[in-house]
């Protein structure tokens, strides 16, 4: 009888975000060549799937199409990594300049079940937007990562794959978004509430624990199943008082903890038939 190899961990690394400044935290990759630079570390400590911002030239966010498109080139160059682009931008881009995202051609993006309260700001993602949205993902054959601050993000992707079927390749991948103020706690009770609510639809999913909640929501995500995002986007620090000096860090960190949990990171070729995104390289 053929031995069935280990389950495997997917790990995302998402290192820039749209809230830190480069002013305030210095390590954080905001120029194309730290961006290419901290893929290809990243790669080589375990990461499969990079979820990336942009900054312009003064390292602000930017969701300008020349330089998504030029930062999803000089990645594919450099690694193997998935490709994902955030379509939430940051909560002050408009939507129209959000759908536009998917004409960089990435091999995922990010899609947003909801809007949502994000610190002292509104997320904002209206219905006929989400929808809107994955319909293009369908057409342009992206693969989207759901992302679900909340149950009645959940709730909300039910109804979207009843309305508008099947993704892109056919895979549904979510991510739990846990302790942003104003969504869903990063605590075990809360991933296993969204779990358990989860569409029957839904093949894998991921969780991201926002600062310190980061390592107990890795926890409670290995120990359900789940696989892992990290990155500077989500974490400044390894722990009290200790900030990261560069994503690799986090990413390390995540693959020793899938090591621990005996599910090892996932290659980028396992994860590129895992999610059955398209072959644009």
């Amino acid at each position: 009888m053929t031995a069935l190899p280990p389950p495997t961990t997917l790990i995302t690394v998402a290192p820039t975000g749209a809230e830190s400044t480069k002013v305030d935290v210095p390590a954080l990759p905001t120029t194309l060549d730290e961006l290419v630079e901290t893929a290809v570390r990243c790669e080589a400590a375990g990461a499969a799937m990079i979820h990336l911002h942009i900054r312009d030239a003064e390292h602000r966010p930017t969701l300008d199409l020349g330089q998504l498109s030029e930062s999803v080139v000089a990645i594919r160059e450099q690694t193997d990594l998935v490709v994902q682009l955030s379509t939430g931008g940051s909560v002050h881009d408009p939507l129209d300049d959000r759908l536009r995202v998917l004409d960089a051609e990435p091999d995922s993006c990010s899609l947003t079940m909801g809007t949502t309260n994000f610190g002292d700001d509104v997320f904002m993602n209206p219905w006929p937007f989400v929808v809107e949205l994955y319909q293009l993902t369908q057409q342009q054959e992206v693969v989207p990562e759901f992302e679900l601050f909340d149950l009645g993000h959940v709730h909300a992707l039910h109804r979207l794959l009843d309305t508008c079927g099947s993704p892109y390749g056919g895979r549904v991948h979510c991510d739990l978004v846990m302790g942003v103020p104003g969504g869903m706690p990063g605590t075990a009770d809360a991933l296993v509430a969204s779990v358990h609510a989860l569409p029957a639809a839904v093949t894998s999913w991921s969780a991201t624990g926002i600062g310190r909640t980061s390592l107990a929501v890795a926890f409670a995500s290995l120990s359900k199943g789940g696989h892992l995002r990290v990155g500077m986007e989500d974490t400044l620090t390894l722990a009290r008082g200790v900030p990261v000096k560069h994503n690799e860090e986090l990413v390390s960190r995540a693959a020793a903890l899938a090591d621990l949990a005996q599910r090892p990171a996932m290659s980028t070729i396992e994860a590129r038939d895992f999610l059955r995104v398209k072959a644009r390289k």
